[in-house]
């Protein structure tokens, strides 16, 4: 792969050419020693923007540049190391349409090994997983009917569950361990299960609707329905308060705890948790899906055992093309594509499924794009690591690569775009932003953790100039520093560098008043992204 020019230096050169022309035209010339008025107002309102006092005491890297040529355009701690949260999947995704390509899909197969005559299989039946995350009880179910049309009705041997195309480190290493019971953290798995379109594998869904009276049991419901998780129901059905309902996986088990409260004419309440070891899951989703079709498994469930490799195929699926995985991914901030991803990258370059192979395959490809890696550090795909840190002017350095990338309209279509409703439109930001300038023209990652918020993307400046920026915020201690994100990129998406009646009297160089942020219309919990939040609060 031919390495790509730093964009810093193409920035550089784009200075010093400006300095030339205006010692040798006298012309005043927009540059880092003589910045135009609009633009020291612009630094003016940015200032006054981190100047909060949200960020009292906490860290704050800004950068924004011209998206067409890298020159800068602000910048504030550009190169201090931060803490980027889900910001991080902006080096995933973009390294996984380089290195695995737009069409590149995940394939599921059911295999036989042994004899069939008749009806009747005399060897085992494996189920092998190709890291598909989009994987639903529908598809399972789909493959079952496909094993039941080739004629199999009886395996005298067992079901085998192959998830061998990647290891057997479900969770990153540095994930927080209260984060585990949650969907956000699901564990990983080539051999998985989703429970509806968000495709958040390795969770299932868990309902409370109300017992027959108060005093009752509410009724509890599984989606996908399994076997696999127990229901330790202890909630109650009340005739008056309010629902306040708890699901809890004991850890190390898929024991789901209930507890609470839930009115009795409330309609039912809803939680996401993640299953202990989504291998199983998988296999027992697959396994009821043969008995609905007649297809009986006479052996047992064998779990993490290779596929032979003389094996016959009985039937596959495929998914969706990465390039339509992108907008569940990135608009949503999906966790678990981002982990699967690296995987993938791994085992396809190398052989290797694991963290450590992607990650460094990641690391080749943005250091090719003309990122700095000696200057960050990425520990997982998707940015739960606290120890993943990263430049906000590294961001930006790979925002200006990536536009001469082949695949980047398939990339940029997938960030979310702030204030669209629409929920595979706008994603993250869809309530942010909403009936301002930025509006339908910001296209920006976002990352939450607690005390840790970002946002880079791009965003069209009043005058049409495409401006790629970074802000990364770390160390705050209040609920949430987002409407000041929002006020920056409002800011941008307002600028013009044209000569106006008040710059022409000098105040440009006074920050003007900073834009209003709408609030979202509800609050998202501290230090998770909102559509981590079920039901999503954006």
């Amino acid at each position: 792969m031919q390495r790509r020019h730093c964009v810093r230096a193409l920035a550089l050169t784009v200075l010093a050419t400006a300095v030339v022309t205006a010692t040798t035209s006298g012309a005043p010339t927009a540059n880092a020693e003589s910045p135009t008025s609009a633009e020291t107002r612009l630094s003016a309102t940015i200032d006054a923007i981190l100047a909060d006092p949200r960020l009292d005491g906490a860290q704050a890297g800004v950068v924004i540049a011209d998206a067409a040529t890298g020159e800068p355009v602000y910048q504030r701690n550009g190169d201090r190391r931060l803490i980027p949260a889900s910001n991080t999947k902006l080096l995933t995704s973009a390294a996984a349409l380089e290195l695995l390509g737009p069409g590149h899909r995940f394939t599921t197969d059911v295999l036989r090994d042994g004899n069939q005559r008749g009806g009747v299989l005399t060897g085992d039946l494996h189920l092998r997983g190709g890291g598909d995350p989009t994987m639903l009880a529908a598809d399972y179910d789909a493959l079952a009917a496909s094993v039941a049309r080739a004629g199999i009705r009886v395996v005298s041997g067992n079901l085998v569950a192959d998830d061998t195309r990647y290891d057997a480190t479900r969770l990153g290493p540095d994930w927080a361990w209260d984060d585990e019971p949650y969907y956000y953290a699901a564990q990983v798995s080539a051999l998985t299960v989703a429970p509806d379109t968000d495709y958040d594998a390795g969770t299932a869904i868990v309902t409370a609707t109300p017992g027959s009276g108060a005093g009752a049991r509410p009724e509890i419901s599984v989606t996908p329905s399994t076997g696999y998780l127990r229901i330790d129901n202890r909630a109650t059905t009340v005739a008056t308060g309010g629902t306040d309902v708890s699901f809890e996986r004991q850890h190390g088990t898929n024991t789901i705890v209930v507890t609470g409260q839930i009115a009795a004419d409330d309609d039912g309440v809803s939680d996401w948790v993640t299953v202990w070891e989504p291998t199983g899951y998988a296999a027992d989703v697959f396994r009821s899906a043969l008995r609905r079709h007649g297809v009986r498994v006479l052996g047992r469930t064998v779990l993490g055992q290779a596929t032979p490799a003389d094996a016959t195929r009985v039937t596959h699926h495929d998914s969706m093309p990465l390039a339509e995985l992108m907008v569940p991914f990135l608009k949503l901030s999906n966790n678990g594509h981002a982990e699967v991803l690296t995987k993938e990258i791994g085992r396809v370059l190398t052989g290797a499924g694991t963290w450590s192979a992607g990650l460094a395959a990641i690391s080749e490809y943005v250091a090719d794009a003309g990122m700095d890696t000696g200057t960050l550090r990425q520990r997982d795909g998707s940015g739960l690591s606290r120890r993943n840190h990263v430049p906000p002017a590294e961001f930006v350095d790979l925002l200006v690569a990536v536009r001469a990338e082949p695949w980047f309209a398939t990339w940029y279509a997938a960030l979310p775009v702030a204030g669209n409703a629409e929920r595979f439109v706008g994603g993250t930001l869809r309530s942010r932003m909403v009936g301002t300038p930025a509006a339908n023209n910001v296209r920006a990652k976002t990352g939450s953790l607690t005390g840790v918020s970002g946002l880079s993307g791009y965003v069209t400046d009043a005058d049409g100039r495409v401006l790629a920026f970074s802000i990364v915020l770390n160390n705050y201690l209040a609920s949430s520093v987002k409407s000041l994100e929002d006020q920056i990129a409002i800011t941008l998406a307002s600028y013009t560098g044209k000569a106006t009646a008040r710059t022409a009297t000098g105040a440009a160089g006074r920050a003007a008043a900073p834009p209003a942020a709408p609030a979202p219309p509800q609050a998202t919990p501290d230090g998770i992204e909102c559509s981590w939040h079920k039901p999503v609060t954006c």
